[in-house]
């Protein structure tokens, strides 16, 4: 038997991100322990990390929830590193903030004090470019990871104040301990790649509309990164002595949606014959938003621009993310192959 590289507290092992920074840990060697809210879900999280590797007997799943206490202490025990995945990211934004703020403060700090107590080597918080591209300097040039979002400027969604609002919690709680080098931040963009079950999150969810044939494209976009490489990049900023006290923004470009429609149409032919070319004008969004909710959530971000940069993770730590093209590719595929998009059939 091949020993482990170490054993790896990763929250969250049921969505989409936990998932493939699981799959991504059994593969590099290590022992892994991930938590879901329910152990019903168990055989859910070994069906989808089978899916892609072998785990044999290096994968525990525990159950815990971001708001109790309950379970966390006994899960970071013994543990060399800790990657904070899990977060509540609603299909519609809560019309109390606090819904969505409490559970994502209150849950990393649970996280965090769990693993800086048992004594983990390094813990990896998962915040969100949300955090970072809200900035006032957003229009002037490329933000990086000195650019914070204002928690109380006015018109912001729940989401984006959690996020912020949570990573400086995390940051304030390692400064209070003189512990900041055993903190390291990942901000990633809006995720997509392959997915490893019908768990759709909302990133994937644009894909998965385009495909559909929604009836137009709003002038929306991303800054865009695979799934695989944020994975990548959280095992790295674990394990770099440098990284220790550091944030590092995950996100390769921005592309609005009708782009990633383009390169859709392109990379799969008749598959993407659904996704539709007509740009939906700002005032139709903005009025369907008045009765759709979760449109709602989107509306303030319609014809606006961030350029974020990477280049601190790809100076620091060597991360080298794959061309984006090939992400969007891959994604559509296998939302096809999971049978989540209904497509017209190939000759």
């Amino acid at each position: 038997m091949v020993e482990s590289r170490g054993t790896v507290l990763v929250s969250g092992g049921s969505g989409f991100l936990g998932g493939w920074c699981v799959v991504e840990l059994l593969r590099r060697g290590y022992t892994v322990r991930t938590t879901v809210r329910s152990l019903s879900r168990e055989p859910e999280v070994r069906a989808a990390v089978g899916s892609e590797v072998d785990p044999g007997d290096r994968l525990a799943v525990l159950a815990a929830d971001l708001t109790s206490d309950e379970g966390w202490a006994e899960a970071a025990q013994g543990c060399d590193y800790v990657l904070h995945v899990a977060s509540p990211f609603p299909p519609k934004q809560p019309s109390d903030p606090d819904e969505l703020i409490i559970p994502a403060r209150e849950g990393t700090l649970r996280v965090l004090r769990a693993g800086l107590d048992a004594g983990v080597k390094r813990v990896v918080v998962t915040s969100s470019v949300a955090a970072i591209r809200l900035s006032e300097a957003a229009a002037a040039r490329p933000l990086d990871e000195g650019d914070w979002t204002d928690p109380d400027s006015p018109g912001l969604t729940p989401y984006v104040r959690s996020k912020t609002i949570a990573e400086r919690a995390a940051w304030d709680l390692v400064r209070e301990r003189g512990e900041e080098d055993r903190l390291s931040v990942v901000n990633p963009g809006a995720i997509i790649g392959p997915v490893l079950n019908d768990d759709l999150s909302y990133s994937l969810q644009a894909v998965q509309r385009l495909l559909g044939g929604t009836p137009g494209v709003p002038r929306l976009g991303f800054s865009l990164v695979d799934v695989r490489d944020v994975a990548d990049l959280e095992i790295k900023a674990m394990t770099t002595p440098e990284a220790g006290g550091e944030r590092f923004i995950a996100a390769t470009q921005f592309l609005w949606m009708a782009e990633i429609g383009e390169i859709l149409r392109e990379r799969l032919g008749e598959a993407a014959s659904k996704v539709p070319t007509r740009t939906v004008p700002n005032l139709l969004v903005r009025g369907m938003a008045l009765f759709d909710p979760g449109i709602r959530s989107v509306v303030g971000g319609l014809g606006k621009r961030t350029e974020l940069s990477s280049e601190k993770a790809k100076r620091s730590l060597g991360w080298a993310p794959r061309p984006i093209e090939d992400t969007i590719a891959e994604t559509g595929q296998s939302l096809i192959r999971h049978g989540v998009v209904a497509v017209p059939a190939t000759a």
